[in-house]
């Protein structure tokens, strides 16, 4: 475990002066955990929206190998906020979100088109479970212990409204899912015990919207729809920054 943590975390100051960002610093704090395939790069626009807006964000790196691993990459992330915190998760993420997020720092948990799981349930299981006339994500069979989109289809499948420069290079950059993290099962479910928010994405081709919507509701999420590709914190940037503002006010 504590190769997982090494290195995981990437804490991004704000390019303000410090004494200007600490004197316009809203005292909450906001901790991004990406989901599968791809890394913490992925935040940039969001991250630097949110440091606009006067918060301390938080970038969580993944290894996406464990869930054990990333939940405790998470953790640390949660432990080097300078305050309360708000729990952002992308995807695969919001796997990680529920199991770190019982934290009592956490204040609340905001899912981005994501799985919310339950106690005892894993993605694996959310993912099988098929949706009629929804299209699942284009994986790969399991190689070595690792899934991975078909890069032919990534661009497609991941991020069609997102620049196919972009998408095309996420595509040739993945990076492997361990099954290890798609398999594990979640031991508490935070959202039963805090605030909730979600951002469903009516576009998404890697988690139906009608999934999305169900774990959404199953957790009393307050929901929000956007059209949006499943990579909607590239492709709507400004709108997510606003999504997880609101969710970081509304904690005050």
């Amino acid at each position: 475990m504590k190769r997982a943590v090494v290195g995981m975390i990437a804490a991004l100051a704000a390019t303000a002066p410090v004494g200007a960002a600490l004197a316009a610093e809203k005292p909450v704090s906001i901790v991004l955990v990406h989901g599968a395939f791809v890394d913490a790069s992925g935040w940039r626009p969001v991250y630097e929206l949110l440091s606009k807006k006067g918060y301390e964000v938080l970038v969580v790196q993944n290894p996406t190998i464990t869930l054990e691993g990333d939940a405790t990459a998470t953790r640390e992330a949660i432990t080097q906020a300078r305050h309360p915190v708000i729990l952002v998760g992308h995807s695969y993420g919001g796997a990680v979100i529920t199991e770190a997020g019982g934290d009592p720092k956490v204040k609340s948990l905001v899912y981005l088109a994501a799985f919310a799981p339950d106690a005892g349930e894993s993605v694996l299981q959310l993912a099988s479970t098929p949706v009629p006339g929804e299209p699942s994500a284009p994986l790969l069979p399991p190689k070595d212990g690792f899934l991975q989109v078909d890069p032919a289809k990534f661009p497609a499948a991941f991020a069609a409204d997102v620049n196919p420069a972009t998408t095309h290079f996420m595509a040739a950059s993945q990076v492997p899912w361990g099954l290890g993290a798609v398999g594990a099962k979640i031991t508490a479910a935070a959202w039963k015990a805090k605030p909730s928010y979600y951002l469903l994405t009516t576009q998404d081709l890697m988690i139906p919207p009608s999934a999305q919507r169900a774990m959404a509701t199953r957790a009393k999420a307050k929901l929000v729809e956007m059209q949006s590709s499943h990579a909607v914190m590239l492709s709507k940037p400004g709108a997510v920054a606003d999504f997880i503002a609101m969710a970081a006010d509304a904690s005050q």
